[in-house]
């Protein structure tokens, strides 16, 4: 990329600007593209390592991040691989490896994408805008995400496993298919009885309510008083996230 790169473009029709993290370790490409895609009709923030780019992360919604690889102390691939733990936010990785082994490795770990540097500017506003576009039309498929987040604890809806801290929970048949029918309507009340009927080994309404009780023991610091798996008076119960 060159000065010259950065004038030879309008920039885009932004009506919604998305919101790009640009994590690299070398200022002059930090600065280059922070400008480039401003042009285009981004908004950019700019992190020069992993550590900066997580407080980046821990207060503000991005719409993709582009990781360079090669950064000192935690690098792109090992940041992508611990943000797929917790986060579906699209991922193009940078690096000037143009190795197939390289580029099999950042996709993964959870990378959307890999740019092998140098690369035309134009070429990285397409990729961009093509993984956008896909992240765009995922929510249409209507499929709950595979991981659902909330306080210290992670749930695999998919293998129907919760952990604290990366240490695995025990929970029994019946408290993991109802804490997976919570989770995948996270954030929305559930009634007794559709949670009944949806996992049939668990039972009526008042098995609902012990087994409740029991996995609150196991997740909340104050059972008596939930933050996680909340009572919706009239409605039945809910798992808010954070």
């Amino acid at each position: 990329m060159t000065e010259q790169d950065l004038h030879t473009s309008p920039a885009a029709e932004a009506e919604a600007q998305p919101h790009v993290l640009v994590v690299d370790d070398d200022k002059r490409i930090r600065e280059l593209l922070g400008r480039y895609l401003g042009n285009q009709g981004f908004r950019v923030t700019t992190a020069d390592n992993a550590t900066e780019a997580r407080s980046r992360l821990s207060s503000v919604t991005f719409d993709l991040l582009v990781l360079d690889i090669m950064m000192p102390g935690e690098t792109g691939l090992q940041l992508t691989e611990y943000l797929r733990q917790e986060s579906n936010v699209p991922i193009l990785l940078l690096t000037a490896m143009g190795e197939s082994e390289d580029r099999i490795n950042g996709l993964s770990v959870g990378a959307d994408d890999y740019l092998a540097k140098p690369f035309e500017p134009r070429e990285l506003v397409l990729r961009i805008q093509a993984i956008l576009k896909r992240a765009r039309q995922a929510p249409e498929t209507k499929t709950p995400p595979r991981l659902v987040k909330f306080g210290l604890f992670l749930f695999d809806l998919e293998r129907k496993r919760l952990t604290r801290q990366g240490t695995a929970v025990y929970l029994t048949e019946s408290e993991s298919a109802l804490l997976a029918q919570l989770a995948a309507r996270l954030g929305q009340p559930v009634p007794r009885e559709d949670l009944s009927d949806l996992g049939a080994d668990i039972g009526g309404s008042r098995v609902i309510d012990i087994q409740m009780t029991r996995l609150r023991k196991k997740i909340e610091d104050d059972p008596k008083f939930p933050r996680y798996l909340q009572t919706v008076r009239g409605r039945g119960y809910v798992l808010q996230p954070d």
